[in-house]
């Protein structure tokens, strides 16, 4: 399969004004003048360390990044060739130069999925957990179960082993979508032991073995390893600070001939962002012109923590069987509710009946009925919930900028987490760190493919507000202990020779 390839008009927007030395850059007083070809290498640098030019990505032939970027030949050329220097490119005969890591570049992204497991032992100090973004149980759980208990006898006459899910549940599901706007029966439904597994059958189904399956970068970590765990391959699609590169995806999925995509367009995790709905009428198109089944998560649809009008779910704009969507009651109601639901056509329905057979039987009917009772109550529950996130969102916030004031916060929509660049690369040294001082954190490899967000870290708001205080304070104190040749900035890119 051809090398995939980093347009020179996508390269050009993302390095934006990588000229800091040029006239009315805005930094131009703190930074002395830099050779051109210096300063767009350490450009080109920072963007593969944050994610944003993946590994194993050609960049644009010299000619083409020359004529987008207003430059000579011969400035592009200097800076492959100290970015080759370096480690950042590597070069073979008859091909494209692409994309690389340094092998004296520190990272732990080779599995993004284990930082759950890792702290699973008890540290020696106590801690507080920012690996994880989930709440606490509402105080409805308790009544639920009991409506559930109530409901049950219902279904004691039966063998108790449902694959499709109890019809009550679908109904109430298939009304959700309605409501907001596209129209379901509920043999559209499947019910799942959460969103984690249902993106496990759809993969299981969509895919083979080394096919291609397109990713936001960053990404949920979990979702990374499931699609690896089947054998196929993860495209990183990098996103922009403001959203989705949809031009990325469209170029990506026609050079990768990618059968699938795992997307999280609304309130992505980790970075909190929307996509809007002129952003999800062009991502069904996609999907439609380049033959690719699209995975929508939904599992953070609840938790807009803004005051705007709802996006309809990307699956409205289908014409087709292009979008397949997966939802989760664990985000809007609680972690310990294994209850997820796959919403597709009849027929791929059908089929993932077929794989489920071989793993699992059903999804508990008393954990099902008890989702019943939550969705009667969402929007009393919800509402609360979102309540309690906005206010732990502006602690965190303030007590970032008072702790940590040169961290950047990345602005979010909703979710249940922040997504902060640090100034430095030093996300993992940070959190092999931080359990010395009282707490746990996920690394920002967690959530990208070969290294990448070493310059992020993921922070939840779900915390009570005094344990968040406590975590910015510990994770402050975390930083402050790192060497500091760790947490210096970059050291300028230098010629070799």
């Amino acid at each position: 399969m051809a090398t995939r390839v980093i347009g020179a008009a996508s390269l050009t927007r993302d390095l934006g004004r990588w000229r800091h030395d040029e006239p009315g850059a805005a930094d131009n007083a703190k930074r002395p003048t830099r050779p051109a070809y210096v300063a767009l290498a350490e450009s080109i640098r920072l963007l593969i360390h944050d994610g944003r030019a993946p590994l194993g990505v050609a960049l644009p032939s010299e000619r083409d990044l020359a004529t987008s970027l207003a430059v000579s030949r011969t400035t592009v050329t200097s800076a492959y060739t100290l970015l080759r220097e370096h480690g950042y490119l590597i070069s073979r005969q008859g091909s494209r130069s692409t994309v690389a890591l340094p092998p004296n570049v520190v990272h732990d992204g080779s599995k993004p999925a284990r930082s759950i497991l890792a702290m699973m032992a008890q540290p020696e100090l106590p801690t507080i957990d920012m690996t994880y973004a989930a709440m606490t149980a509402p105080l409805e759980l308790e009544d639920a179960y009991s409506a559930a208990l109530q409901g049950l006898p219902t279904y004691l006459g039966t063998h108790g082993m449902d694959p499709v899910g109890v019809l009550i549940l679908r109904e109430a599901l298939a009304r959700r979508y309605t409501e907001r706007g596209l129209p379901t029966e509920p043999d559209q439904i499947l019910i799942t032991l959460g969103a984690q597994h249902g993106l496990r059958l759809l993969l299981n189904v969509l895919t083979t073995p080394a096919e291609r399956v397109l990713i936001e970068h960053p990404t949920y970590p979990n979702a990374i390893e499931a699609i690896r765990d089947v054998g196929a391959r993860p495209v990183p699609v990098p996103m922009r600070p403001d959203g989705w590169d949809l031009d990325g995806i469209r170029s990506a999925a026609r050079q990768t001939a990618a059968s699938a995509a795992y997307l999280i367009p609304d309130f992505n995790n980790p970075t909190g962002l929307l996509l809007d709905a002129e952003g999800r009428a062009e991502l069904a198109a996609i999907a439609r012109d380049t033959r690719m089944t699209v995975i929508v998560d939904e599992s953070m649809v609840d938790l807009d923590l803004t005051d705007r009008e709802s996006a309809p779910p990307v699956a409205a704009f289908a014409r087709g069987s292009e979008i397949v969507t997966i939802g989760s009651a664990s985000k809007s109601f609680w972690g310990g509710l294994r209850v997820g639901w796959v919403r597709a056509n009849q027929p791929l329905i059908t089929k993932l009946l077929g794989t489920r057979s071989t793993v699992d039987l059903g999804t508990p009917i008393m954990d099902q009925l008890a989702t019943v009772y939550l969705l009667q109550n969402a929007d009393r529950i919800l509402t609360r919930r979102r309540d309690q996130l906005r206010a732990r969102r502006t602690v965190l916030t303030e007590a970032l900028a008072e702790e940590l004031p040169d961290w950047h916060i990345n602005p979010s929509a909703g979710g249940m987490s922040l997504w902060v660049q640090l100034p430095a690369p030093v996300s993992t040294a940070l959190a092999a760190t931080a359990p010395n001082h009282g707490v746990l954190l996920a690394a920002g490899p967690r959530f990208g493919v070969q290294g990448a967000f070493e310059r992020f870290i993921r922070l939840p708001f779900t915390h009570e507000e005094p344990d968040l205080r406590v975590a910015v304070k510990s994770i402050a104190a975390t930083y402050a202990a790192l060497t500091p040749r760790a947490a210096d900035p970059l050291a300028p890119l230098t010629p070799l020779y």
